[in-house]
This record gives structure tokens, C-alpha cells and sequence, in this order.
């Protein structure tokens, strides 16, 4: 009996792969923000309601699923590229909610 797991059956890409990475780095990263500076002191941005850097991480990676899911079903260009909007998607949130 093979212990081995087969996931040839899944369509990961370069792409996906670094999506997913990215969001396992962020999280790890704001643990250690957290650890080492709690609180991230709340702030109303143009949503005009109190969020926290936790939030606004939620919503950044929230966002950045849709607008992966968006750009497989509709685009034709490369992941890549929608790689880079939901990364310009995340820092307007970090900077302006």
C-alpha cells in the first residue's frame, strides 16, 4: 500500500501555489506584528467605520479570493497579472480602510 497522498488530480499552477504561500506568509507575519506590537491601534478609513489591522488584512484577503475567482472565470491574461491586482487591491486596503 502506497502511504504516499496522489494530488495529480489538482490543477495547481505556479500561480496558485504563490497565492496560497502569500497568504500562509501574511498570516504568519501578522502573528508576529501582534506578538510584538498588540493592538494595531484602530483607525476609520473610508468604509467610515473602526477597523483594526486584522480587519483590514480579512478584507484585503477576502477581496483578493473574488478577485482570483473573477479573473479565472473572465480573463484571459495571465495569473500573474491577477496576481498583481489583488496585491495593489491589499495595499489600497491597508492604506485607505
Amino acid at each position: 500500500m502506497d502511504s504516499s497522498l496522489d494530488l495529480s488530480w489538482m490543477a495547481w499552477t505556479q500561480p496558485t501555489a504563490v497565492f496560497f504561500i502569500t497568504i500562509a506568509t501574511l498570516l504568519a507575519a501578522m502573528t508576529l506584528w501582534e506578538f510584538f506590537s498588540p493592538g494595531g491601534a484602530p483607525r476609520v478609513g473610508i468604509l467610515r467605520f473602526e477597523t483594526t489591522r486584522g480587519d483590514r488584512l480579512f478584507v484585503s484577503l477576502l477581496g483578493s479570493a473574488f478577485i482570483s475567482l473573477g479573473w479565472l472565470a473572465f480573463a484571459s491574461a495571465s495569473l500573474w497579472f491577477g496576481l498583481g491586482v489583488c496585491v495593489v487591491y491589499a495595499l489600497l486596503v491597508f492604506l485607505l480602510v
